[in-house]
């Protein structure tokens, strides 16, 4: 019915032409579906062909993007903080959670559930600036490892989904990162690891304040959590933040689902996509049961809803960044 796929997927040979834009996608099914659909909005002669300004394309972050065992990244970099507040300070571990994360309980912190992670993130983040925050965030980056691969956690990036994102922006698609992650942390390092300017995350969000403190007009954090970007909140974000609603959108969990069905809704071309962690060899195989990136019903639902599921074992060639593999 198109040509798009054919002709996309080719890899040629003289140095004008074009050469694969995914090279470490597996040729097949996923991605023949994204080249075509990619093809299909971009040309003019097209009957779905979208103008260049409403190409907007979201993508979750953690089991998206980069990697979200053993547990989120963010919460490993407050776990660490929090054990060098609490070195300096022990009366900051007020609760049972918060002294369980201090002496590096990982079983009880998961037990702690959603309430405890927010706990532990608040306690960790609150009282620096927004400025002292994201240096400090860049500066973890650099140097920490991750606790079993023991990579620094930038190699943790997905290789096909790096190439997805500069695909589509090749392509005039504006890319934004939405996640349930903290938008200062995510700030960070995005630009980076994936080529998206800070400006175009949208994340969840503590409680900040201006104050001039010693002469300096200054944005603090605060305790308290402002905004949750996480299932029903990721829709109300993008919204909120960007104002159009996407063609493109891609996640891991269910945590995501929302996202995947308000914007995959509606008239015009649009296109949904999961990343199922299926390769217990290169990365984690997990959907179900996991405490992180639990998905169901998007295994469940998805393919009826026109989502496309990519299987990281059958679909990638490649899984890290940061090595060949």
């Amino acid at each position: 019915m198109r040509l798009f796929c054919s002709i996309a997927v080719v890899l040629m040979v003289t140095g004008s032409a074009l050469a694969d834009p995914l090279p470490s996608w597996n040729d097949g099914a996923a991605k023949a579906q994204i080249i075509d659909f990619v093809g299909s909005v971009t040309d003019p002669a097209s009957p779905e062909y979208v103008t260049q300004s409403h190409r907007i394309a979201v993508f979750d972050n953690d089991g998206t993007l980069w990697a979200e065992k053993p547990v989120y990244f963010q919460l490993l970099y407050a776990l660490d903080k929090l054990k060098q507040k609490a070195a300096a300070n022990p009366e900051i571990l007020t609760s049972a959670t918060l002294e369980a994360a201090a002496a590096g309980d990982m079983e009880a912190v998961a037990k702690s559930g959603e309430e405890g992670l927010l706990e532990i993130v608040m306690a960790s983040h609150a009282g620096l600036s927004v400025d002292e925050f994201t240096q400090d965030v860049a500066n973890w980056i650099e140097s920490a490892k991750h606790p079993t691969k023991n990579v620094p956690y930038t190699d943790m990036t997905y290789q096909p989904m790096l190439e997805l994102l500069r695909f589509l922006r090749d392509e005039g698609f504006d890319t934004y990162i939405v996640s349930g992650g903290g938008i200062h942390f995510m700030r960070a390092f995005v630009e980076r690891a994936y080529g998206i300017p800070p400006e175009k995350v949208i994340g969840s969000a503590g409680v900040t304040r201006y104050a001039v403190v010693e002469g300096v007009p200054t944005i603090l954090k605060d305790p308290g959590i402002a905004f949750i970007d996480d299932k029903a909140g990721k829709p109300v974000g993008i919204d909120n933040k960007i104002g159009k609603k996407p063609i493109f959108v891609g996640g891991n969990s269910d945590g995501d689902f929302e996202m995947l069905e308000w914007a995959t809704s509606g008239d015009g071309p649009r296109f949904g996509l999961i990343v199922h962690h299926t390769d217990a060899e290169r990365e984690w195989a997990y959907d179900r049961n996991s405490h992180v990136g639990k998905l169901v019903r998007g295994l469940d639902e998805g393919p009826d809803r026109g989502w496309l599921l990519v299987d990281m074992a059958k679909d990638w060639n490649r899984v890290w960044s940061g090595s060949p593999n």
